[in-house]
This record gives C-alpha cells, sequence and structure tokens, in this order.
C-alpha cells in the first residue's frame, strides 16, 4: 500500500550512484506554517535536481537546479521556496493549496535517476470556530441572565399583587363582621 511504497522510496540506489533518502515522507502543518521538506541525495557527477508538486489542483512545477549551478524556480513560488544543496527545499507561508504530494527527481549527468516522495497536509487553524463558540456562549449567558431578571421581577409582581388581594379581602370581611354586628 502507500506505506510501502514511501518506505521503499525511502532510500533508493540506481546503478548509477544516484541515492536518495527522505527522511521524513509525512508532514502535518498548519495554514501560515514554514516546512521543510528534506531529503538528502548523493551521487558521482553533478546532478540535477527537480521538485513537483501534486494535489488535486494539478501538478505544479516548483522548482529544478544543478548543484552548483542555476536555480530555476516556477513563478508561483517564486518569493516562497527557498533550496539547499541537500536537495531539500522550504516553503514559506504554507496554504490549503499547498496540500499533496511532492515529488522530487535527481538525476546524475550521465542520465542515471532516482525519485522521492513526501507527503504534506495542511490544517486550518480553528480560531476563527473558537471564537463563534465563545460569541455564541457570552450571547446566550448574556439573554440568560436577562430571563432570570425577567422571572424575578414576575415573581416579585405576583407576590406585591397577592398581597393586596389578600388584604383587601381581609378588609372586606371585616367589615362585613362589623355590619352584622351592628344590626344586632
Amino acid at each position: 500500500s502507500i506505506t510501502s511504497t514511501l518506505t521503499t522510496l525511502l532510500c533508493l540506489s540506481a546503478p548509477g550512484g544516484v541515492s536518495l533518502v527522505v527522511p521524513q515522507p509525512n508532514i502535518n502543518a498548519t495554514v501560515a506554517q514554514n516546512i521543510l521538506l528534506s531529503v538528502e541525495y548523493s551521487c558521482r557527477g553533478i546532478a540535477t535536481i527537480e521538485w513537483k508538486h501534486v494535489s488535486s489542483w494539478g501538478t505544479t512545477k516548483i522548482v529544478e537546479w544543478k548543484s552548483g549551478n542555476y536555480v530555476n524556480i516556477s513563478t508561483v513560488y517564486k518569493d516562497r521556496v527557498t533550496t539547499f544543496e541537500n536537495g531539500s527545499i522550504q516553503l514559506l507561508n504554507v496554504g490549503m493549496r499547498d496540500a499533496g504530494y511532492y515529488f522530487i527527481t535527481v538525476t546524475e549527468e550521465y542520465g542515471t535517476n532516482t525519485y522521492g516522495t513526501i507527503i504534506v497536509n495542511v490544517y486550518e487553524i480553528i480560531y476563527e470556530d473558537l471564537h463563534f463558540v465563545a460569541v455564541l456562549f457570552a450571547f446566550l449567558a448574556a439573554v440568560s441572565a436577562i430571563l432570570i431578571c425577567f422571572m424575578w421581577l414576575c415573581n416579585k409582581s405576583l407576590h406585591l399583587f397577592q398581597k393586596r388581594t389578600t388584604h383587601k379581602l381581609t378588609a372586606s370581611t371585616t367589615e362585613e363582621i362589623e355590619l352584622e354586628t351592628i344590626e344586632c
């Protein structure tokens, strides 16, 4: 499966003497983070290193360079990629579109080549969701406080109303008793 394929790609050695090691084949990152796609290659002659990105949005060539010579960075990645002599690259400020497969090809000057793959998963920061939950919680707390105050006022009003009604009833029964006493 994928794990066995990646393990096979970790250290491939071609007959011409090109080898490639991918120490971290899976990378998890969050949006706006800088990530290092680390590899280590070795060969007898001058090597050409090429990085490509494959995702659901398509295939994009990131960078190609010869050790010690030129570096050709794609315009899409111009300000976001740093290359290293060991074949590694650093991606700055990753976004959701940077998730996918990164393929590296190391080609020796005599035509021998080897390949490596790194899978990058990019996750969104959930601060926006937490902010929404906090605002919703504050709103519900305020509404419940208003309802509690309203219920307290209703309860006090009911008690006052009951007191007045009881007082009027008591006064009217006292008058009836007094009237009955006088008539006798």
